[in-house]
């Protein structure tokens, strides 16, 4: 068994993506960032669907190469081929789309990173290391790459890879179109006919749309150009034919694309057409890889393409395995996809990027998010407040390590400095949106009425709301709190934010084993599906066997619970971890008074320093991680 399924070879980018749906691109206002270019979307849409990928591709010594290779590590994409240019620039691509028609887009790509790759930096070992290699159209367009891609291919064959072409082809990018003709899909080129032809023999497979294989083939009759290829290749063709689907070839091409082998297609509306070729060949990898059959390969692809032709932007439309597999089962309910609310809760809950660095399945987090009860300590100043925030950050850091599963709960009123020196820590950072002590529900006037400022907040931050709620509450009171709840969690989700909500009951009324169960059950009601649940600790089993089925019962894909503190000691923290921890579901804690209100009080007071006020505060904080780490082990060798 090799290690790898597949890798990729050819471009990446930094796609800027037009907001305004329908306008120009000359007049769009703002643009959201994805990574880009066919083998690495290619690479992130199969680990998506399970396969072990890779990419070979280059980017640049700065923010935006950077960025393709730190989200290549989050979509699962082994980045050990992705060489660091320190001459050239990381592709950009501006697009935009115009209707269902037009799609206009703005290749950056002057002798980019990834154009600098070379015969030396394909490493034998690590083709060695594959199932498959497929490869690009626009890296066969320059001798410095496409000596590169050729010497991966004939690794490839030599270590017994299948081998695969996207044809790819961009007129601009072979030079026979201009820099405004990113949108242009076909000009007649014999030179260009020639250079692909003299490699198609490499491959075991070869897809195109009928405009690619008409480049190909040398021919806009498409089963003449089909014809033309196969009499230089014996690869499996596969033809993509928009909503006609697509149909492969095996062996002699037939008068008729229709005699081909196809799979079912999906009724679906086309919103943006970019991208989904590289979603099509991603499922249809996956069905090629696994040993399908070429319907069963198609009908993976084809609604691999049909996700990607219904959302914004390339790879953050593709589905996960999980998606296309409720998909397939279920069947298409609206034709417009990015609008069926329990597909698009299926897509968001399964294809999460770990904020941070590292696996969140434990959650050791410090909260040091508190307003009111500094604000109340005798002697506190904002400026006090803000520099002791930055003292709980340092405490934390130094607890974690740069080790995964650690967090920090901080504010942008009082935190700001702590918060933003935060990002980028590896550190999991979640951030209050409620006003302290706020019944019925306020929300920080940071965030405008209608939660607008959610749009300037970090990506790696989580909304945090805190909700005083209880079963008991009056009618115009649970609908007024769930109201502005929606809001909140409407908006994190269109700025693509992760969501924890914080209920604690017990400051409300009695509780019992079925309190908190019930508030978790309303707020699914309400279509509030938060990422991370924070809950207070409770005393039986049974309380937590209620509450984690209200979870189950509604979002299998739920991140998972944090149990908070409430100023408790520690010997009441780890009475109620040793219950807690005995549940799956339930990641870890959120602590935060226990660990920082002695040190808050005699550092605001001027009778502790700085390093006395990070050592007492990281001891507690690491006594409780101990605490939380024994208990967790127990649960597990008890089970």
């Amino acid at each position: 068994m090799k290690p790898l399924d597949l890798i990729t070879i050819g471009r990446s980018s930094v796609d800027l993506y037009g907001d305004q749906i329908g306008g120009r691109l000359e007049d769009m206002g703002s643009f959201s960032k994805y990574i880009g270019g066919s083998p690495t979307n290619i690479a992130c849409g199969t680990a998506r669907l399970g396969l072990k990928s890779a990419v070979i591709t280059g980017v640049g010594d700065e923010h935006m190469g950077r960025f393709i290779r730190e989200q290549l590590l989050r979509e699962g994409v082994d980045v050990r081929g992705v060489k660091t240019d320190p001459e050239r620039l990381t592709a950009l691509v501006l697009l935009g789309i115009r209707d269902e028609d037009s799609f206009p887009l703005i290749f950056y790509r002057e002798n980019c990173a990834d154009m600098g790759l070379t015969e030396e930096d394909i490493d034998e070992s690590f083709i060695a290391e594959a199932r498959a290699v497929l490869a690009t159209g626009t890296h066969l367009s320059h001798p410095r790459t496409r000596a590169a891609v050729i010497r991966a291919l004939e690794l490839a064959r030599k270590h017994g890879a299948k081998t695969a072409l996207d044809i790819d082809y961009r007129p601009n990018l072979w030079g026979v179109a201009g820099h405004g003709e990113g949108e242009s899909r076909f000009v007649e080129s014999e030179k260009v006919t020639a250079e692909l032809q003299s490699t198609l023999h490499y491959f075991d497979l070869i897809v195109g749309t009928e405009e690619e294989f008409h480049i190909a083939g040398g021919s806009t009759d498409t089963i003449a150009a089909l014809r033309a290829v196969r009499q230089v290749s014996g690869a499996t063709l596969v033809c993509k034919r928009g909503a006609a689907g697509a149909v492969a070839f095996e062996g002699a091409i037939p008068d008729s694309l229709d005699d081909g082998q196809t799979g079912p297609g999906f009724p679906i509306e086309v919103f943006n057409v970019l991208g989904a070729g590289d979603g099509f060949f991603s499922g249809l990898m996956k069905g090629w890889l696994d040993g399908e059959d070429w319907p069963r390969a198609l009908e993976y692809a084809n609604a691999c393409g049909a996700f990607a032709v219904s959302r914004h932007g390339c790879t953050p439309a593709y589905p996960s395995l999980t998606e296309l597999e409720f998909f397939l089962r279920r069947g298409v309910q609206r034709p417009d996809l990015r609008n069926d609310a329990e597909l698009e809760q299926v897509h968001r809950a399964t294809n999460r990027a770990n904020p941070g660095a590292g696996d969140w399945s434990t959650m050791r987090v410090f909260a040091f998010d508190h307003r009111g009860q500094l604000e109340e300590m005798p002697g506190y100043t904002p400026e006090k407040g803000g520099a002791f925030k930055q003292l709980c950050l340092q405490a934390a850091l130094q607890v974690a390590d740069g080790q995964p599963g650690y967090g920090i709960l901080c504010d942008n009123r009082i935190g700001r400095a702590a918060l933003h020196a935060a990002s980028g820590s590896g550190l999991w950072i979640g951030r209050p949106a409620e006003w302290p002590g706020s019944r019925p529900l306020r929300l920080e006037p940071e965030l405008g009425p209608d939660c607008g400022g959610l749009q300037e907040w970090a990506r790696e931050n989580v909304v945090k709301v805190l909700c005083f709620c209880h079963p008991d509450d009056d009618a115009a009171l649970r609908a007024e709190q769930e109201a502005t709840m929606a809001r909140l969690y409407a908006a994190a989700r269109r700025n693509g934010l992760e969501f924890l909500l914080e209920v604690i009951p017990s400051k409300v009324g009695p509780v019992d084993d079925q309190t908190t169960a019930k508030l978790i059950r309303q707020f699914y009601a309400a279509g509030i599906y938060p990422d991370w649940w924070k809950l207070e600790p409770m005393t039986t089993r049974a309380g937590w066997q209620n509450a984690i089925a209200a979870i189950e019962d509604h979002d299998r894909h739920t991140r998972g619970i944090v149990v908070l503190g409430l100023d408790a000691s520690k010997e009441k923290l780890a009475a109620s971890f040793d219950i807690a921890a005995g549940f799956d579901l339930v990641r870890g804690f959120a602590v935060g008074r226990t660990i920082f209100a002695d040190a808050a009080r005699a550092w605001i007071q001027g009778e502790m320093g700085d390093d006395e006020a990070v050592r007492q505060m990281a001891d507690r904080y690491a006594a409780l991680c101990a605490i939380w780490d024994k208990a967790r082990a127990t649960a597990k060798e008890a089970a």
